[in-house]
C-alpha cells in the first residue's frame, strides 16, 4: 500500500462520508435531541458497521454476505422502524414544553445511540459491494498485509469517524442555538419529518 493510494483513498471515504444520508441524519438528530455525546455514539456506530463491511471486503466474503442476504433484509427493516420510531418521538415531543437543555445521557442511552447507528449502516447489504468495488480501485486486495489492512481499519474510523461526529459536534452547537433564538420546535419538527421519511426510504428501497 503506497502513501499516494492511501492519501487518496482517504480523500475519497471523507468526501464519502459527508454527503446527505440517512447515517448523518440519524447522527444530527441524535446529537440535536439529546445532546452530542449522543450523536457521537450514534456516529461510532456507523463506523462499526462500515469496518465490518470494509473486513468482509477485505476477505473477498462478498459472497457470504450475499447469501446472508436474508439476515441483512431483517437489520434493514428493524434501522427502518427505529428512524420512524425516533421520528414520531421528536414528533410528539413537540407537544411538551421544551427544555432549556437536553436530558442527561446514561450510559445505557450512548450504548443504545450507538447500536442505533451500527443497525442503520449494516442493514445497508449495497454497502459491502459498495466497498467491495471501491476498494480494488485503489488497493491490490490480493497484495494486503496484516499492517495494510491495520492501515485500511485506521483510514476507515478516520475518514469516516471523523465526519461523523463533525457533524454530531454542528449539530449540537446548531442546537443550542436554535434554543437560544426560540428555533428548537421548527428544527423538531423538521428533523422529525425526515426521519419517519428516512426510515420510508428505506423500507422501500431494493
Amino acid at each position: 500500500m503506497t502513501f499516494a493510494s492511501v492519501l487518496a483513498l482517504f480523500g475519497v471515504m471523507i468526501a464519502l462520508a459527508a454527503l446527505p444520508s440517512s447515517s448523518v441524519l440519524l447522527v444530527v438528530a441524535q446529537s440535536g435531541s439529546k445532546g452530542v455525546r449522543s450523536g457521537v455514539a450514534a456516529a461510532l456506530g456507523v463506523v462499526a458497521g462500515d469496518l465490518v463491511f470494509v473486513l468482509l471486503a477485505v476477505l473477498g466474503m462478498t459472497a457470504l454476505a450475499e447469501q446472508m442476504g436474508a439476515v441483512f433484509a431483517v437489520l434493514k427493516y428493524l434501522a427502518a422502524g427505529y428512524l420512524i420510531w425516533f421520528g414520531i418521538g421528536l414528533l410528539r415531543s413537540l407537544r411538551e414544553t421544551a427544555a432549556v437543555v437536553p436530558p442527561p445521557v446514561r450510559a445505557r442511552g450512548l450504548v443504545a445511540s450507538f447500536g442505533s447507528g451500527l443497525l442503520l449502516t449494516l442493514g445497508d447489504l449495497k454497502a459491502i459491494f459498495f466497498y467491495a468495488s471501491l476498494l480494488p480501485a485503489f488497493l491490490d486486495l490480493t497484495a494486503l498485509t496484516a499492517a495494510d489492512v491495520w492501515i485500511l481499519v485506521a483510514i476507515t474510523v478516520l475518514a469516516v469517524g471523523g465526519v461523523k461526529v463533525a457533524y454530531a459536534l454542528g449539530a449540537g452547537r446548531a442546537s443550542g442555538l436554535a434554543r437560544r433564538f426560540a428555533l428548537e420546535r421548527p428544527l423538531k419538527g423538521a428533523s422529525g419529518g425526515l426521519m419517519i421519511g428516512a426510515g420510508a426510504y428505506l423500507l422501500v428501497r431494493d
